[in-house]
């Protein structure tokens, strides 16, 4: 299918006009349906050593490998005609259509005076589409925009995949944003800041099939030396990692490089920081007004922070002691029940109400951007270090598994789709792990005791018996 050609690529072969090839039957051609004739040059050129005809000159054009580049539209069995001439479709009435032999342009003029450029073709199954195309302003981006919409529609048919090169990565990563994150991640900000930070800075200019495995472990090395966490960086090629798969499947290339680079390992990097209940006390009491609350709901519900800033009171059930969890990380909504001592607070918190959410500014009655200079501000008061506001959802978890509950009603509670990611959060603290050790030492302090006992009933025995010996 690739080595034939078209009436047009054809005349160049032979060298003449494309009405002589039109008009000439006794040429060799297939005829495919819904394409119309294709020429083999194998068969054209059997064809010149057998007949001297009066168009074809002596010695015809010759093509490499015998196979002739694409320049022009694929032709979809339309009549060639010129931009006055006949069509399957309607003829140009006005000088504002232009017709091609694979298909139409023309304008139309708006109520507010804006002209729209409209492409008119036929697609591979012979349905005639009309649609406008808003990025073209001139005529030859319609041309261009129709030819592109007649090329999509025969590769669809005919399975064609076409590579795009010379695609530089931070071209790419402005389609990633916008066609993928935007639409599909709650987290897009979050790639929308590690692309100019750190990766289009590093690979921005260079081509998609340019970045090897090799230049991701230098932008690797380059990361670790700045002093960046192994989590940060193995956050960062994942993100890398996605943006290949996409680019993959939209035919900006065919391999994913990433793949081939190893991820650190994170089992050392694991924190498992708990608060215990003398660091909560002296964490409350630095806390500043606006802050205590929102402390005191994620120790006791082990909702995220984001979760927490935007709670609105229509989410919260104080008759029925429920908290509603929506728009959640995971997507899964989720029900809390809310305590006594939480209970408490989200009353005065109801009192005080002067915005639709729960926790708002106090100088803005909106939603909370962050908290975290307050936060941390709270932990270096109450001489509190290696803190993070996460840490209070770790420490909610450790406390439910202490006081018996399960982990089912657990991953439930923190909104988690698997166990295997609710038991990272499951930590024992120090007091635990000490009390579980002296098991082990009253055990056996217990065996000695035994030991003990059957030494000193050996010894009365032998005692008693040499008391009957006989000398």
């Amino acid at each position: 299918m690739d080595n034939l050609l078209t009436a047009k690529e054809t005349a160049k072969f032979l060298n003449c006009h494309p009405q002589s090839v039109y008009r000439n039957n006794a040429l060799p051609y297939i005829d495919i349906p819904g394409i119309g004739k294709r020429y083999d040059p194998k068969d054209l050129k059997e064809y010149l050593d057998k007949n001297k005809h009066k168009y074809i000159p002596e010695s015809p054009q010759v093509i490499d490998n015998q196979r002739f580049i694409l320049t022009s539209t694929p032709d979809y069995g339309i009549n060639k005609s010129n931009e006055s001439g006949g069509s399957e479709m309607a003829k140009a009435k006005t000088k504002s259509r232009f017709n091609f032999g694979y298909g139409a342009i023309y304008t139309r003029t708006t109520k507010k005076g804006k002209i729209r450029w409209y492409l008119d073709y036929k697609d591979a199954s012979g349905k005639r589409i009309q649609k406008v195309t808003p990025l073209a302003t001139t005529k030859k981006e319609a041309e261009f925009a129709l030819r592109d919409e007649i090329r999509k529609t025969f590769d669809h048919k005919y399975r064609i995949s076409r590579t795009k090169t010379n695609t530089k990565f931070k071209d790419f990563a402005e389609d990633y944003l916008e066609n993928y994150a935007k639409v599909n991640k709650k987290s897009w900000k979050c790639d929308n800041y590690c692309l100019n930070a750190h990766l289009v800075p590093y690979f921005g200019n260079y081509q998609l099939n340019e970045i090897t495995p090799l230049l991701i472990e230098k932008y690797r090395a380059e990361r670790m030396k700045s002093g960046i966490r192994k989590s940060s960086t193995n956050r960062e090629l994942a993100l890398l990692k996605k943006m290949f798969n996409l680019a993959i499947d939209w035919q900006y290339t065919k391999e994913n490089p990433v793949q081939k680079v190893k991820l650190f390992s994170e089992k050392d990097n694991l924190k498992e920081r708990v608060l215990s209940k003398e660091e909560e006390i002296r964490l409350l009491t630095e806390c500043v007004e606006h802050l205590k609350p929102i402390v005191i709901t994620a120790l006791n519900t082990g909702m995220r922070r984001n979760e927490i800033l935007s709670l609105t009171w229509n989410c919260v059930d104080l008759k029925l002691k429920i908290i509603h969890v929506v728009k959640t990380k995971s997507g899964k909504n989720r029900e809390i029940p809310i305590n006594n001592r939480l209970l408490a607070v989200l009353k005065e918190q109801k009192k005080l109400k002067k915005s639709d959410h729960v926790f708002p500014n106090p100088e803005t009655n909106k939603p909370f951007r962050s908290i975290r200079h307050s936060f941390e501000n709270a932990c270096r008061r109450a001489k509190i270090h290696d803190l993070r506001f996460h840490d209070l959802r770790h420490t909610f978890a450790c406390r439910m598994i202490q006081k018996g509950c399960d982990i089912e009603t657990l991953r439930d509670l923190l909104g988690h789709h698997s166990i295997s990611v609710t038991e990272r959060y499951i930590h024992t603290n120090l007091d635990q792990k000490r009390s579980a050790v002296e098991l082990l030492s009253e055990q056996k302090e217990a065996y000695l005791l035994r030991i003990c006992d059957m030494d000193k009933g050996k010894s009365n025995k032998a005692s008693s018996s040499s008391l009957f010996s006989v000398n």
